[in-house]
């Protein structure tokens, strides 16, 4: 099959690696991280996306994937003219770990995580101190003194929801410089530190077009995404009338 990937610049090193082990011609299309905490902007710019369904030569895709869990309910009322296959997930951690049930089991145990991956950390916008460092400094530059420091204790007021700082590994080259990374910002934050070992099976079925129904939701011309969170499955197909 010829495939389009849309996933989110996060995962762009697990995106190539699994997309350069498939059999299918998988086209990877990266998307700006972040759009997460802006549902309604990643709903605009990957329906964007999906209106494109040949490559650059006008080859026509089989299907497009999504490398997004729900994400804040994001994908929520995206459709297409080609097949989309979405991963059953809250989020792309999902899609890190391999496993929905690895994800929520941990999750049920250790209350108030945030996840560190190599894209996370890449993109400057973990929890840490090289973070607030930068804050504080944009906030002085923009506000005073004075102001920034009230600032910083309100950006920091909802980080005491949380008390593990836990990397995903896929046993990368650098994992130990991202490892370190990650006992350093749990250390400043006064976080317990974890790691928990990732796999690139879920991701690599994707790609590979293995989608079964426990773990992936084909969504085919005329219908869209919808939620399902009261159910396993969370996300549905609906018909777009």
């Amino acid at each position: 099959m010829r495939l389009k990937f849309v996933v989110c610049k996060v995962l762009q090193r697990e995106a190539y690696l699994c997309a350069a082990r498939s059999q299918n011609v998988v086209d990877v299309v990266l998307m700006p991280q972040g759009l997460h905490n802006e549902p309604d902007k990643l709903r605009t710019c990957v329906q964007d996306e999906l209106r494109r369904t040949s490559d650059v030569q006008q080859r026509p895709y089989d299907a497009v994937l999504l490398g997004y869990g729900l994400c804040s309910h994001g994908i929520v009322g995206l459709s297409a003219t080609i097949p989309i296959v979405a991963v059953r997930g809250h989020d792309c951690i999902t899609l890190l770990l391999g496993s929905r049930r690895k994800y929520q089991d941990y999750f049920d145990s250790h209350r108030g995580v945030y996840w560190y991956s190599p894209g996370w950390i890449e993109s400057g916008t973990q929890p840490g101190r090289e973070r607030y460092a930068r804050l504080l400094a944009e906030y002085r530059a923009k506000y005073g003194p004075d102001n920034a420091e009230y600032l910083m204790q309100m950006e920091q007021g909802w980080m005491k929801e949380y008390g593990w700082a836990t990397y995903v590994d896929w046993g990368w080259p650098q994992s130990e410089t991202w490892k370190n990374y990650t006992r350093e910002c749990a250390k400043f934050l006064n976080w317990n530190y974890d790691q928990l070992e990732g796999s690139p099976s879920l991701m690599q079925r994707m790609v590979d077009g293995q989608w079964d129904e426990a773990d992936f939701l084909v969504v085919q011309p005329g219908r869209r995404i919808a939620d399902d969170l009261p159910n396993p499955g969370i996300i549905r197909a609906e018909s777009v009338d």
